[in-house]
């Protein structure tokens, strides 16, 4: 319990001064020029956390091509996971109303996040699509949470089909990002920390150009089927610990 206290007191000491410092330089100049501190400030919170990282990329993975990276949600350090993990200048979607929490929500905006309606509309979601279109044309990579939550147990749970319709509708490729080792070192819902390690592993570029849309179903059960498989393997082996 010290040792959990110590490494949340660290982590957000250093959220909060260097995160300052990143917002200064980002409000300045342009956050692309800028994006290797962003990416080394999100792997020293990891790190201070008590985390030993690694990345493991399929032969079919494409490091440049902009694409929508698919991954499991486990906890809140999953921003920090993916933005250590992937080579290129990425955001996400994050739901509308987090844009309203103090401090947390500004820099979201600065960040250039996407906004998601927390109640779908036909208005909100049409918005939210044209958004993420203007962030694929102008080179920017998106990554999305497709289970909706943080899981409770460790297993991925079932997508959703809204990325997928977006990837089909822009024929823009989806890159299925598994998070392992992660429910191990951090729960929702406890506050305990379990320095350990977190591998990342991101799987083979999947093109979608080809895709119909009465295929999108299948798609979206594909990519939960790469995405869940090293994750659960690694929950099977932690039970046999």
């Amino acid at each position: 319990m010290l040792r959990s206290a110590v490494l949340w007191v660290a982590s957000i000491v250093h959220f909060a001064l260097v995160g300052l410092v990143l917002l200064f330089f980002g409000l300045c100049a342009d956050r692309r020029r800028f994006d290797f501190l962003n990416r080394g400030f999100f792997r020293n919170i990891l790190r201070i956390a008590g985390v030993s990282f690694a990345v493991t990329r399929s032969p079919g993975f494409d490091p440049v091509r902009t694409s929508i990276f698919v991954s499991n949600h486990v906890n809140i350090f999953d921003p920090f996971v993916i933005y250590s993990a992937i080579p290129q200048f990425v955001r996400g979607f994050e739901l509308e109303s987090h844009f309203k929490v103090p401090v947390y929500g500004w820099m979201m905006q600065w960040f250039g996040n996407v906004p998601v309606p927390d109640l779908p509309s036909r208005e909100g979601l049409e918005m939210m699509s044209q958004r993420a279109k203007k962030a694929l044309d102008s080179g920017i990579s998106l990554i999305a949470f497709a289970e909706g939550s943080r899981t409770r147990d460790g297993h991925v749970k079932e997508f959703k089909k809204g990325v997928f319709n977006l990837a089909q509708k822009f024929g823009v490729p989806i890159v299925p990002m598994s998070i392992v080792g992660s429910y191990q070192f951090f729960r929702t819902g406890h506050w305990m920390l379990h320095p350990g390690k977190i591998t990342v592993y991101l799987h083979a570029t999947i093109d979608t150009s080809g895709i119909e849309r009465n295929e999108v179903d299948a798609l979206r059960r594909r990519v939960q089927e790469i995405v869940g498989e090293p994750v659960e393997e690694s929950l099977k082996q932690s039970k046999q610990h």
